[in-house]
This record gives C-alpha cells, structure tokens and sequence, in this order.
C-alpha cells in the first residue's frame, strides 16, 4: 500500500537561489509516497527572510545548494582509481587497463560496485547521475537470461545509494571504422542498432530512474546506424549523450574514412539537438564549434578525468558563447567532487588562456545543478523553487578549508574552496540521504568500496 505523502520544513541557513546566497531561507517539501523518498517528494513553498528555524523545522547549518548533477559516469572505473598512475602511457594505453577490470563484471558485483559509488556521489551532494552504460553481456558476448541485468542492476543499485540515474544505454558496435569489435568489446555489442534498441526498449523507468540513450562515440557505431540510435531517442523524448572528439586519433581516424570531422558526422546523420549533449569535446574545429552552439547540443566536461588521461583542455568557454549549454561529469571518477569539476573548468580555462574570470560562481554551479539535470531529463531538479524535486544539498562554512569569507560569498568559497569532504547533508525527494556527513542507508561506504572493488578486481 503506498505511504502518504506528509509535509516537512527545513530551515536553511544559507541557500543559493538561482544566482545568489540569500539568508534564512524556510522550505516545505513533501516527503513523497515511496519509502525511498525519490518518487515524487518535491519543494511546496519557499519562504526568505525567516531568520530562525520555525518550530519543527530540520535545521541546515552552512549553505544549501540544489543537489549536484553528475551528467557523466562510468561506474566501474571507479575500480582503477590509484591503480592506473604508474608509469607512463595515453589514453590508449590506460584503455586496455580498464578493459581488464570491465571483463570481470558480473550482475551482482557491478551491482555492489555501483551502490558503493553511487553512496560514494550522494556523500559529494550528488543528487542525480547519468550512467553511460555499455558494459551489456557477458565476457565474449552472450546474453544473460535478462538481456538488460546489467542495467538494472545499476538502476538498482542507485536506488539503494538513494540516488537518482538516468541510464544512457550506449549503443557500442564496433572497434573502429569498418571494424569488428575486439574481444574486450564484445560484451558491449548487440551486433546492431537495431538489436540494440530492441534491448533498451525493455528498459523500464521508476520513481528514481529515467531511460536515455547513448552513442559510444562515432568509431564505435557505424556512421548508417548513427540515425537508428538518435531515432529511438527522439521518438521517446529521452536524453542522447555521445563521446565526441576526445582524442585527436579518433578525429583523423574519421576524417580518413568518412572526409569530415565527428560532429559534422554526427550532424549530418540527425544526433545533434537540444537533448543530445556532447560529452568532452576537446579537440574541435571552428565549424565544430558553431554546429554544437548552433543546433543547442549541450557539452559535458569531465575536467578531472580529462587532466588525469592527459586528453587536452576543450573550449568550453567558446561553446557556451556558440550556444551550447555546459554540464559536469566526474566521468572515470579519478576523483568524485562536483565542486573540483567546477573549479577546474574554470582553472583549466585560466591556464590555457592566462587570463581569469571566464565563469562566476554562480554559472560554474548553474552547469552543476540545473543544466546537469536538464542534460539527463530532469529538467523539474536543479534548483531551489517552488514544484521542483526537493533534492539539496549543504556545504559547511566552517571547515577548514570554507571558514573565513563573509556567508554572501559562500558561493565563490563553495565552488573555489569546498570539496566533497565538506558536504554535510544530501537530501533526496525530501529525504535525508546523508545527515552530518554519514551516509543513512549504506552506512560504512568507504567498506563497501573496498569489498565491491576487491570482488571486481580479484
């Protein structure tokens, strides 16, 4: 029998509305109906100027954000974190490392693995993440008795962390222009676009979950399947997400067997669009530039994944001028911290251009709230106003690293000194997920992460 929906009044501290910090702030939310809280528990009123907690409210100390969107995730490399920075190499080279840790996926390890590091977002003010999933078989192609175990098992899994997913089931064909895939790849693979999307058609969506889709990038499905894949999408309003442009070889490579750039490719097979969001796009021509901008194809940025395998620094200051919206991913989680996303767009920027100041505060935590949500389809999450989904999270202003500056800055020392060790709370439909920096439904996950890695990695 479902539970009713019952009303209840956090008193914030601190809030950022929209683009500024404003005092004392009162939100009603409702709980929601489900036990989990992510259903449908949303914010009902909000009230400034209270300058104490009203009776019965839950108190909020520090500065509450909306809850962060994480638009980029590969659950399983969180597996590889600290294991992949001896010696030297490329991406490609890193590549054939994760391949090792993708063969030994299982439905219940990468289960496991996955409710560690979803538990692991929501302690960083992760409120929603959009998997891009591929990892779909078994080791050398067959199909589980439940072709979609794997995914469901991340659906799963982010319902128990207590968060929200979008999963982007990837659509991964080949190897390379006009290649087979090679044994790693196998399991990724349905053959083809259109067996493809048959299996992800048996995706269901939940309170907490919403289906999207995903191209691997344009060497990993053939360039006459590209429309079946951006057709499934459309036809079902869902987001579209596509690795784009993040290594110079996988450029030429498609210049070589098809005479243009990748997102020409992909423009000129009907991917791009305003629910399609072009992830890394870091090694892009002008024309690029103003394809992304001019057809309102969003970007996502994984500056701490793109340092740490050496990828380059992408124009995102240009592609948000051409009209491309920016979110942010944490992408094979090298480290998982919104806030050093963030800051690093912005750094990143700095040293690249020698000049500071391209983003505020405010538009670096814009591109980690709302246009974060609206990347994965939550358009109704992302902000602190009256209907939308009443996800939030705190930053304390009393660390170590945020005491000091004056609360109407909390924002700059939010993005610019905070890390995820700051959260204190994360509140998902209503719901505390993480009260005083302890996870309420997974209890130990620093464990978790090591039993569920252990497990994977053997």
């Amino acid at each position: 029998m479902p539970l009713t929906a019952q009303q209840k009044t956090y008193w914030l501290e601190h809030a950022w509305l929209d683009d500024h910090v404003e005092p004392g702030v009162a939100l009603t939310v409702s709980t929601g109906g489900s036990a989990a809280g992510t259903a449908d528990g949303r914010i009902t009123a909000v009230r400034t100027g209270v300058d104490a907690p009203p009776p019965g409210a839950e108190v909020l100390r520090g500065l509450t954000l909306p809850g962060l969107a994480n638009a980029h995730s590969h659950a399983f490399h969180r597996a590889l974190r600290g294991t992949v920075q001896v010696g030297s190499g490329t991406f490609w080279t890193w590549r054939e490392i994760m391949y090792g840790v993708a063969q030994k996926l299982t439905p219940d390890t990468y289960f496991a693995l996955a409710r560690a590091v979803y538990a692991e977002m929501a302690l960083a003010g992760i409120t929603s993440v959009g998997e891009f999933h591929y990892v779909h078989h078994a080791p050398g192609g067959t199909r589980y008795d439940d072709p979609n175990a794997m995914g469901e098992a991340l659906i799963a899994a982010a319902a128990e962390a207590g968060i929200r997913i979008t999963l982007l089931d990837t659509a991964y064909l080949s190897s390379g222009f006009g290649e087979a895939p090679n044994p790693h790849q196998l399991r990724f693979s349905d053959g083809t676009a259109d067996a493809w999307a048959e299996r992800a058609s048996a995706l269901k969506e939940s309170g907490h979950a919403r289906i999207g889709a995903a191209i691997h990038s344009v060497r990993a499905v053939p360039a006459d399947q590209l429309a079946t894949v951006a057709g499934w999408a459309e036809a079902r309003r869902a987001p579209l997400h596509v690795h784009l442009s993040e290594q110079t070889a996988e450029n030429d490579a498609c210049e070589a067997a098809h005479g243009v750039t990748p997102t020409r490719l992909l423009a000129d097979h009907g991917v791009l669009g305003p629910r399609t969001t072009g992830v890394h796009n870091t090694h892009l021509t002008d024309a690029d530039i103003a394809l992304l901008g001019g057809t309102t194809t969003g970007t996502c940025m994984c500056p701490t994944t793109e340092r740490d395998l050496a990828d380059g620094i992408g124009p995102a200051v240009r592609l948000q001028r051409a009209g491309s919206p920016l979110s942010l991913g944490s992408d094979s989680h090298a480290v998982i911290d919104l806030l050093e996303e963030a800051r690093a767009m912005e750094l990143n920027e700095r040293l690249a251009s020698r000049t500071r100041g391209h983003w505020t505060a405010a538009a670096l935590l814009r591109a980690a709230t709302a246009d974060g949500h609206a990347a994965l389809g939550w358009s109704d999450a992302g902000t602190l106003e009256a209907g939308a989904l009443a996800d939030f999270t705190t930053i304390a202003l009393d660390s170590v690293r945020t005491a000091g500056p004056v609360p109407r800055l909390g924002a700059e020392t939010a993005v610019f000194a905070a890390t995820a060790s700051d959260v204190r709370h994360t509140v998902v439909g209503g719901r505390h997920v993480v009260r005083d920096g302890a996870h309420a439904l997974v209890g130990d996950v620093a464990a978790a992460l090591s039993d569920s890695i252990a497990a994977v990695r053997g």
